[in-house]
């Protein structure tokens, strides 16, 4: 795992290649795996391909207030969206909200280790009435952004992006 987390990089551009359902279930299984207090599993996915594009197109243009789709969703033929749904709990929204993020950052981190490309899109849209309609959300859910999966392109392979942080800079003691 700490090399694959070294190895990370966001792929803001892939090819059409895309994982099957099949093969993404068990990664999502294991996503599941978080902190999460109270085991509420405040969190979901939307898997977005085909026609959902299309949903999804037409959803962004209209909360951008465009009479256009937007283009934004065929840039991947797989989206997966990112939904936080907060459960009636002791837990407070926002540590139920890191739940959902820590579920699509370790999906990102397992998808990036089996050899996709992914890059997670977020923005003010996730939270507009046309964009949250498409998505279905319920009253206690928020889109938190999008996972754009797909093949990574060749110019890329074997090349892995950033170097790490300096983690002395980024920890301190008390």
């Amino acid at each position: 795992m700490l090399q694959a987390a070294l190895a990370r990089r966001s792929h803001s551009s892939v090819t059409e290649d895309a994982p099957s359902r099949e093969e993404l279930l068990p990664l999502i299984a294991a996503a599941s795996r978080v902190a999460d207090h109270s085991n509420l599993r405040p969190w979901r996915l939307v898997e977005i391909r085909d026609e959902g594009r299309d949903k999804l197109a037409k959803a962004l243009g209209k909360a951008d207030g465009s009479k256009k789709p937007s283009t934004k969703p065929y840039r991947s033929t797989l989206i997966i969206a990112v939904v936080a749904s907060r459960q009636k709990s002791k837990v407070p929204e926002w540590e139920q909200d890191a739940t959902a993020s820590g579920v699509a950052h370790m999906l990102s981190l397992l998808l990036d280790e089996a050899g996709w490309g992914v890059f997670w899109r977020t923005g003010d849209l996730t939270r507009k009435k046309a964009v949250r309609k498409a998505h279905g959300l319920k009253r206690n859910e928020e889109l938190l952004g999008w996972l754009y999966i797909g093949g990574i392109k060749e110019k890329y392979l074997g090349g892995r992006g950033k170097r790490p942080v300096d983690p002395t800079k980024f920890i301190s003691s008390i």
